[in-house]
């Protein structure tokens, strides 16, 4: 039979790795769209508040880049090390792959994001709103730009906090009375298939 989490070896820094990983880049995330973005609405010169916006989502961007290699270090070593609970215990399998398609998906959104946040740092001192949002007197080009960071801002915090429930639910899948019952319906499963 495949081993499982209980005959693997303590995995501390590794889970540390990747569950401080993701908390960072969900958490960051989400604060540099709630409270970074619109915060820079109360700078007093229009003008100033998008590159304010970009500045801070600079300095965070190595801070994050560093969180999302963490994470995904310790999540291959922990797939590596329960590669045999993967693929014997009824539902881990679902969860890692659903896992790895939402990861997948979150480091494409960080990747939009920080493309247009590129592309609106780069355009100079606009009038806007706030780090998102255009005034009527934003040019056309930067006002599509923010548009489409305005939505894109939300879709790296929605992927990586789904990631956390999955981290959760593994986190159930590992206590060993869940093992013994997702080993047992794998195994009559099998009989039966």
């Amino acid at each position: 039979m495949p081993s499982t989490s209980t005959t693997t070896p303590r995995s501390t820094v590794v889970r540390t790795l990747h569950d401080a990983g993701l908390a960072v880049w969900f958490g960051g995330s989400l604060m540099g769209a709630v409270g970074l973005n619109g915060a820079s609405r109360r700078v007093g010169d229009p003008t100033d508040r998008l590159p304010v916006a970009t500045e801070g989502w600079a300095r965070w961007a190595p801070v994050q880049a560093a969180a999302i290699g963490a994470h995904l270090l310790g999540g291959a070593v922990i797939l590596y090390r329960n590669r045999g609970r993967v693929a014997a215990q009824q539902g881990v399998r679902a969860n890692t792959n659903a896992k790895l398609v939402l990861t997948g998906a979150a480091l494409l959104a960080a990747a939009r994001t920080g493309a247009l946040g590129a592309r609106t740092a780069a355009v100079g001192p606009v009038p806007t709103r706030d780090g998102v949002v255009p005034l009527p007197s934003t040019p056309g080009d930067v006002a599509t730009l923010l548009q489409q960071l305005r939505v894109w801002q939300w879709v790296t915090p929605a992927l990586t906090g789904a990631l956390v429930a999955l981290t959760a639910q593994q986190g159930e899948q590992q206590k060993p009375e869940e093992q013994s019952r997702g080993l047992v319906r794998t195994a009559l499963g099998r009989r039966h298939g």
